[in-house]
């Protein structure tokens, strides 16, 4: 069994991440952990930082040409290296070594053996679901949540909410370098990355297409409309949004069906899953600009939803809405258990008839009513309560 070493970290150099845990539990259980997620997300100082709590460990970066070379004859370099936590990363961009590690795994299921890191591509989650199965543990890694941050002396809510949780446009020094950051991620990603993992759309095609996702961040999607406004046809589009989602950029939340007796909306309701990339795809610069946009409750939405998703993976995310406008703007499930959850951007939130329908049609163990306030929650009604993000997060957390 992979021993791991405990020690802290120094936290001028590091912010330590909530998969931690989950990532060790995985080396223990599989020979290859894949950790998943978007460029600049922070995958590779998470991992060289976890590796100090490993008792050896080796990174190569398949885009540095030493480090490829060093592959050149992959199943003797493995073999040479059987004692050692060996990590890739950009694992995607080397295809064919899936094979050889499915063959190297094999004629030694030591666990821990291999750490495979990824940005979003098809390919890599198709080679290593064909060549790795049952061999392979697939873990997500965000940009920063809130969980991960509030802890920090300088924490601030609003900037958090304005720059997003990639970190460097969090932990950038000004927000005018944090926009600039941000807007040169989107080029790069639309321009650079999407070609890379095979996907040949047009670069300005795909900018307009992710602006109007922003414009209409928290509303259901219409790809028809869509389709019309850029000229492109219906199954297009839903392609479109497919790869943006399979990129990590957009998160689509479907509908949660019961058997009530209400005439209940179909269409999944789209989001920018960073809020500081929504901003900057909106240009929205400033803490103000916010505010006065029409967008700031849906970016709230956006905010509250991607944290508590991200952090609660074993629950099952839906929003909830019927044609009346009975509506909840989301509903977590686990097996028979329900929590509704309203994202409400008001330190004084007002909640709506159809709100108290959703709530009895629903029947929630409890309601939570997301705000951003200050200071401890407090209950408007029995089983529901208005509670800030970070408070929230717990809370479910606490229900696991």
């Amino acid at each position: 069994m992979l021993q791991i070493e405990k020690q802290n970290y120094n936290m001028h150099e590091f912010i330590p991440r909530s998969i931690e845990s989950y990532v060790f539990q995985n080396l223990e259980t599989f020979p290859a952990i894949a950790i998943l997620g978007p460029r600049q997300c922070g995958k590779s100082t998470f991992i060289k930082m976890m590796a100090k709590k490993l008792p050896s460990f080796l990174y190569l970066d398949m885009q540095n040409y030493d480090d490829l070379n060093k592959l050149s004859e992959p199943t003797l370099f493995f073999e040479a290296n059987k004692e050692v936590t060996i990590c890739l990363d950009e694992i995607q961009l080397v295809p064919h070594l899936f094979s050889v590690l499915r063959s190297v795994i094999d004629r030694d299921r030591r666990n821990g053996r291999f750490i495979l890191l990824g940005s979003a591509s098809r390919n890599l989650i198709q080679h290593s679901s064909e060549s790795l199965a049952g061999r392979i543990g697939f873990i997500t890694l965000t940009p920063f949540l809130i969980n991960e941050l509030n802890f920090l002396p300088t924490f601030d809510l609003r900037s958090f909410w304005l720059r997003g949780g990639y970190p460097d446009s969090y932990l950038n020094a000004s927000d005018s370098n944090s926009k600039l950051w941000r807007e040169n991620f989107i080029r790069s990603y639309i321009e650079r990355d999407i070609p890379q993992f095979g996907f040949q759309i047009p670069a300005l095609q795909l900018r307009r297409l992710l602006t109007m996702c922003a414009h209409n961040q928290g509303q259901q999607l219409n790809a028809s409309k869509l389709g019309e406004s850029l000229q492109l046809s219906h199954p297009t589009i839903r392609r479109y949004i497919d790869i943006l989602e399979q990129t990590f950029i957009l998160r689509t939340l479907m509908p949660y069906t019961t058997n009530v007796k209400k005439r209940l909306v179909k269409s999944p309701k789209v989001y920018v899953r960073d809020t500081g990339i929504l901003h900057r795809l909106l240009s929205i610069d400033t803490y103000n600009d916010l505010i006065g946009n029409p967008v700031f409750g849906a970016s709230w939405e956006g905010l509250v939803v991607e944290n508590i998703l991200s952090t609660l993976p074993d629950w099952q995310p839906y929003f909830y809405r019927t044609a009346s406008g009975d509506e909840m703007d989301l509903v977590m499930v686990k097996g028979d258990r329900r929590i509704a959850i309203e994202c409400k951007a008001s330190s004084a939130p007002q909640l709506s008839k159809g709100f108290w329908n959703a709530v009895q049609e629903i029947e929630p163990e409890i309601t939570f009513v997301v705000a951003p306030i200050q200071g401890k929650s407090y209950p408007i009604r029995e089983s529901v309560v208005v509670i800030s993000l970070e408070e929230c997060v717990d809370e479910i957390g606490n229900r696991e």
